[in-house]
């Protein structure tokens, strides 16, 4: 596979089912699927696009291999939502949906990006933190049941 042939493209409603299975395939092998997701997955249209996020896929040989999102959360951008399909992992898709996301930030003159994790997902923490983004204090109750880590990425 070549990265350079892998495609960034904005949401199409037609690819709103490869949002929703992608994303629920890593939660369910690592975690499960929050009622919090459930929600935004099922519905990307309400709860990213209409709230004034944005969602990405990243398109192989006309296939949908991956897929990011940045979601408004009213008083930070998050950096959510990001899965790349089981046969295509370690081939840094997800770097480059994170450098697409970044750039994109960047170009919409956003002072950082935030995203939640779990430090059992040791590839994507390596990923952050080679991206830039730091560590700082998770707050009591964030949206997500198994985030036990922040990141901050300031610009």
């Amino acid at each position: 596979m070549e990265l350079e042939k892998v495609e960034i493209i904005a949401y199409q409603p037609k690819y709103a089912a490869h949002f929703y299975k992608l994303n629920v395939e890593w939660l369910e092998k690592y975690f499960y699927v929050e009622p919090y997701d459930e929600k935004v997955l099922s519905n990307p249209q309400k709860y990213i696009l209409d709230a004034g996020g944005f969602i990405f896929f990243a398109k192989y040989n006309n296939e949908i291999v991956g897929v990011v999102s940045l979601i408004n959360q009213k008083t930070f951008f998050e950096l959510s939502k990001m899965a790349v399909a089981p046969k295509y992992q370690g081939l840094k898709i997800g770097e480059k949906l994170m450098d697409f996301c970044i750039q994109f930030a960047k170009n919409q003159q956003w002072k950082s990006v935030t995203l939640y994790s779990n430090r059992k997902l040791i590839p994507a923490i390596e990923l952050y933190k080679k991206t830039g983004f730091k560590e700082v204090e998770l707050e009591k109750k964030s949206h997500y049941e198994r985030s036990d880590i922040k990141m901050l990425l300031e610009f």
